[in-house]
């Protein structure tokens, strides 16, 4: 082989050589160094505060319900309890009466509890609504199945001069406050807790017309509604039963004496 022709190819041999090595070498170990260095990136965090159980309107915190959980800085807005800033959270909300449902690993907001000198059913109660109170059993509260949050419609039985029975549907959409229960033991010695009081969330008119059908009434029941209806007015009802202009909205005649009744507004 000439001279020429063989340096030639060895120096094509020796440029072969390194251009494998490197990209041998760039494979191994270039291409993870690059990977790795993009992919590591510092993520700052804080401590939420985060409730462990799923809370309704009206219970109690306490430090078995509420814990403290790594959060994003980035992912903390405003209303969520920090340790950096309230490190003896904790502590200070333990007692504190829960306003809005919070939910099992949602964090705790602020305006969703109140102090625990407040009392309970005053702080769930939105402004500008009355709690009501009446009466139920068994056969009148949908067999003992309503339970606080819940919605139904009030129906009010009254007899009739006749000796029939009049039924109407005074008020719609009601949210169910509290259930005040007792416990009942049947035949068999099972017992039940069977609400003997339900507490509603009404406006002042609706709360004229309760007081009124209460008056009225040979029964008032409650009836159930569907969750899926939460979304439908729930201001409305019986207005015939108010007064108006000053005057009584019923009179109510009893063995020959009449009564008024209807508060004026």
């Amino acid at each position: 082989m000439k001279p020429a022709r063989l340096i030639v190819t060895i120096v094509a041999l020796t440029a072969a050589a390194g251009a494998g090595y490197l990209a041998w070498n760039f494979s191994k170990g270039g291409a993870k160094s690059v990977g790795t260095q993009s992919a590591v990136r510092e993520v700052r965090t804080d401590q939420v505060l985060v409730a462990s159980d799923s809370l309704p309107i009206g219970s109690r915190l306490n430090k078995k319900n509420l814990y403290w959980q790594e959060w994003p800085e980035g992912a903390v807005v405003d209303g969520f309890i920090t340790r950096s800033t309230q490190r003896d959270a904790i502590e200070k909300l333990s007692g504190s009466v829960v306003r809005l449902p919070i939910f099992a690993g949602e964090p705790v907001r602020s305006e969703k509890v109140v102090d625990s000198d407040t009392r309970i059913m005053s702080s769930i109660l939105p402004a500008g609504k009355r709690a009501v109170s009446t009466e139920i059993s068994v056969e009148t509260g949908a067999g003992g199945f309503i339970l606080p949050n819940d919605r139904v419609d009030v129906i009010m039985v009254r007899g009739s001069d006749d000796g029939s029975f009049i039924t109407e549907t005074i008020l719609s959409n009601i949210r169910v406050l509290a259930i005040d229960q007792r416990i009942q033991e049947d035949e068999d010695g099972n017992k039940t807790a069977v609400g003997t009081t339900a507490t509603l969330e009404l406006t002042p008119d609706q709360a004229r017309i309760m007081s009124v059908a209460q008056q009225m009434a040979s029964r008032l029941t409650l009836a159930l509604r569907s969750v899926a209806d939460g979304r439908e007015p729930d201001t409305g009802g019986a207005d015939h039963l108010l007064s108006r202009e000053g005057g009584p909205a019923i009179q109510l005649i009893r063995s020959g004496a009449i009564t008024n009744i209807g508060a004026v507004k």
